[in-house]
């Protein structure tokens, strides 16, 4: 009998590999004949970098601009002339030294870590979009790669969302001859705009730290940017699903001719998990919260989707579902494990997970018999 665990992280106590590690040895320890396969995966945010080290990717260590200017050491992800990008890692919340800085972070970084990756020798190109500090609508992600974007007397315009009402140059020259024969791939599940109600920075903004004044003032700065984009470039791309995810992230990298494809099926595709998965008896996943943001596509959705497909069972481990039974069950998952039905207490939850993970586990593994028999193979 064969068990893959691809699940995600537990966001706020564990990384998607340790969630794989507390599951696989809870499950040895009642079920120890069976052959148990730890795939960490995540939906293209943060994780995305582990997940594809984890597979067996070279981790390439750069350093680069953080978000407020000062250096961070990140790295891309590397097999054969495919590189995996981060945005999380190298331009996310945790790279904030002094707290949120929601008119003046930039993703200068992001676009300085794919120029080290295509300056190595990569063509193919995965930009994992989740976790971003910044709302400069991909002005940095660009600057990071060569580009110039000017004020009135011909000078940088400042980082961030912020300064971008004073652009009225783009330069991107240097940035297509960086590119050429390059092809990127956004890894994201956002279809949001780049402006507007549903946009960026009235979406978004709010948990980056920006009041409703900031909001306002950066919202008004990306319709600004995206004019001076789209008179540069001659195609208005604000409204193109995924312009907004990121910060606007999104929409820098469209501007280069990137795809914009679903973030876990970019990472299953990514980890193998058809080649993995293919002919086993179960596939275990899950993520801190289950609930309604996961049915529209987040990496539990995404795993039981691909199981499915290959016929093989699926369950989830999680550490609340806000889901119905009937819900779970609609989704594709034969049964669920919430930590919260183990450890009541939400705050011990979070402080003990990975052993009341070993502990689910360990029950996951007895029923592994009534779990795998023919009749729930999809």
């Amino acid at each position: 009998m064969r068990v893959v665990v691809a699940s995600d992280k537990f966001k706020g106590s564990l990384t998607a590999a340790d969630v794989a590690s507390a599951l696989t040895a809870g499950i040895r320890r009642t079920a120890p004949t069976v052959e148990v396969v730890p795939l960490p995966v995540a939906d293209g945010g943060d994780g995305t970098l582990e997940a594809a080290a984890s597979a067996g990717f070279e981790r390439c260590p750069v350093t680069v601009t953080g978000p407020t200017g000062s250096p961070v050491a990140t790295a891309y992800a590397r097999r054969g002339g495919t590189a995996v990008v981060e945005l999380a890692d190298a331009s996310g919340l945790a790279r904030l030294p002094d707290g949120p800085a929601p008119r003046e972070a930039s993703t200068i970084g992001t676009g300085e870590l794919i120029r080290s990756a295509v300056d190595a020798g990569c063509r193919d190109v995965v930009l994992g979009l989740g976790g971003s500090s910044s709302t400069d609508g991909g002005a940095g992600l660009l600057v990071g790669l060569g580009a110039r974007i000017l004020d009135g007397r011909g000078h940088p315009v400042p980082p961030g969302g912020g300064g971008l009402g004073a652009a009225v140059e783009l330069d991107l020259a240097a940035v297509h001859r960086l590119l050429e024969g390059v092809t990127i791939t956004i890894a994201s599940d956002v279809d949001s705009p780049l402006t507007g109600g549903s946009g960026a920075a009235v979406v978004y903004g709010p948990q980056k730290g920006a009041d409703a004044t900031d909001v306002q003032g950066l919202d008004q700065a990306l319709v600004e940017w995206a004019d001076l984009v789209t008179a540069t470039v001659g195609t208005d791309l604000r409204d193109h699903p995924g312009a907004g995810a990121a910060g606007g992230a999104g929409f820098g990298a469209l501007v280069l001719g990137a795809t914009l494809r679903s973030g876990i099926d970019t990472v299953l595709d990514l980890v193998g998990f058809d080649a993995v998965a293919s002919g086993a008896d179960l596939v275990v996943t899950g993520e801190g919260s289950l609930d309604a943001q996961s049915l529209l596509g987040k990496a539990p959705m995404g795993v039981a989707r691909a199981a499915a497909r290959l016929g093989v069972p699926v369950v989830a481990v999680c550490g609340r579902s806000e889901l119905a039974e009937p819900e779970l069950r609609a989704a594709g998952f034969a049964r669920t494990w919430a930590l919260l039905d183990v450890e009541p207490d939400a705050d011990q939850c979070l402080v003990r997970a990975a052993d009341l993970l070993e502990d689910v586990g360990q029950d996951l593994g007895r029923s592994l018999p009534e779990l795998t028999r023919p009749d729930r193979v999809r």
